[in-house]
């Protein structure tokens, strides 16, 4: 697929050119419906429709059934405008159901841990450290967060800024959006990554351009550094508009998962940063969710989605930008992100049964332990040549240290770990000697 996709034929297609579109074609008819019910866009007709005349026709037919559906987006600044197609609606339905109330997989309840919540946490700080450009692997991102060591590079400091800024919206998750939120979201971000004059501050100058990293291409020019006050108080103003649900019968309701969407795109058209814009923009979306009630995204990385397609991401902007400022590309590839972060979450979950029975199955055979203790120990029984720090089960267990070290001194003292000094701390390792792996 190419960097830069190409134009439409036209901005505006003339309602005229329709009269002459054959009637009772089938196979004309048939087309349109598939490429329409697929969303597809202009150039992505070049390699199914080789004759250009007929190309340009089904084009046309497309667009005109697509303003017959348009909604169009309450943001005064720009014109944007979306489709609430079939396939959208059907999506937002199972997230309405599964996303906002209890998971249930073969027809049993599941009881989501308050340490997954931090794991997806790290998840989503590591994919969105590494969309960014930092050079780092999952695995060493991830030692980073649990030893809560100091950033030795750019790239370790962002993995951090990353961590805190998903814990930092969760504590905002019920107040109304701002300027000064927005501005913190960006600082925490990028502290220490940029300029100290560049870190919590709307950018001064006409200077930044989106560029394909490839080819060099620019792919977005921002608005006027000099319009940015103006659409960041209409995004607030538009952010925290509930007059829909107050009901006002004047009002314009667009879904909560839909509205997210909007908001990412809106932060990375504005572009109000010199740097720290894709970061903002999808804290800004895990924000809204999560203050309007879909509580289980606090348990999805997203950004690994995106991270796995990062050329569909820039083409669903750049799609948006040249059709019209339709946001319906935009929103189906986050509907696709969201789906294959939900889907990581129920495999998870169903391992997550599985090591529940597991541990079950400890704490039935071994005396005076817990359920985290027995946990401990599932985890470290399955990976017997790892060793684990006090920082990792607090980490793990969302406890403090205190209890990390009471619950591993118990299981060495129970004969089940080892205690060793790894230069100047202590690790503990799982005795394979013991009989509970027999």
């Amino acid at each position: 697929m190419k960097n830069t996709p190409q134009k439409p034929p036209s901005d505006r297609i003339p309602l005229h050119s329709l009269v002459t579109a054959p009637s009772g074609d089938e196979e004309l008819e048939d087309e349109v419906r598939d490429y329409n019910r697929r969303y597809l866009y202009w150039d992505e007709l070049i390699y199914r429709v080789s004759d250009t005349n007929r190309r340009e026709l089904i084009w046309q037919l497309m667009k005109a059934h697509r303003r017959l559906r348009y909604e169009t987006i309450p943001y005064p600044p720009l014109r944007l405008v979306y489709s609430l197609t079939p396939e959208i609606a059907k999506n937002l339905h199972t997230y309405d159901r599964y996303l906002s109330g209890i998971i249930r997989i073969n027809n049993r309840e599941i009881r989501l841990e308050k340490s997954y919540i931090i794991n997806s946490m790290m998840e989503e700080a590591i994919a969105s450290s590494i969309l960014e450009g930092a050079v780092t692997t999952r695995k060493k991102a991830q030692e980073l967060l649990i030893s809560r060591k100091k950033a030795k590079n750019t790239d370790e400091q962002m993995v951090i800024n990353n961590y805190e800024v998903m814990q930092y919206i969760r504590t905002k998750k019920d107040e109304p959006i701002s300027r000064e939120m927005i501005s913190d979201i960006q600082k925490i971000v990028t502290t220490r990554t940029i300029s100290d004059a560049e870190v919590g501050t709307f950018r001064d100058n006409n200077k930044i351009v989106v560029v394909d990293a490839v080819t060099g291409t620019i792919q977005h020019t921002p608005p006027d550094h000099q319009d940015i006050e103006e659409m960041i108080a209409a995004f607030c103003r538009f952010a925290n508009d509930d007059e829909y649900e107050s009901g006002n019968p004047a009002a314009i309701f667009i879904h909560p998962i839909i509205k997210g969407i909007i908001l990412h795109y809106l932060i990375g058209y504005i572009h109000p940063f010199a740097d720290g814009n894709g970061r903002t923009a999808r804290t800004i979306f895990y924000w809204y969710v999560l203050s309007r009630g879909y509580w289980l995204f606090e348990y999805m990385a997203i950004s690994r989605a995106i991270q796995r397609s990062k050329k569909r991401y820039s083409l669903a902007y750049l799609h948006t930008r040249y059709d019209e400022m339709d946001l319906t590309y935009f929103i189906n590839y986050n509907i696709a992100c969201i789906n294959e972060a939900r889907d990581d979450l129920l495999r998870y979950i169903e391992e997550k049964q599985s090591d529940q029975k597991k541990t079950s199955a400890i704490i039935r055979k071994v005396q005076g332990i817990n359920e985290r203790q027995a946990d401990i120990l599932r985890t470290m029984m399955e990976q017997p040549e790892r060793y684990f720090t006090i920082r990792h089960v607090m980490q793990m267990h969302d406890v403090v240290y205190e209890t990390a070290r009471t619950d591993l001194l118990m299981l060495v003292e129970k004969g089940y770990l080892r205690k060793e000094k790894r230069g100047r701390a202590f690790v503990f390792i799982f005795d394979e000697e013991h009989g509970l792996l027999k």
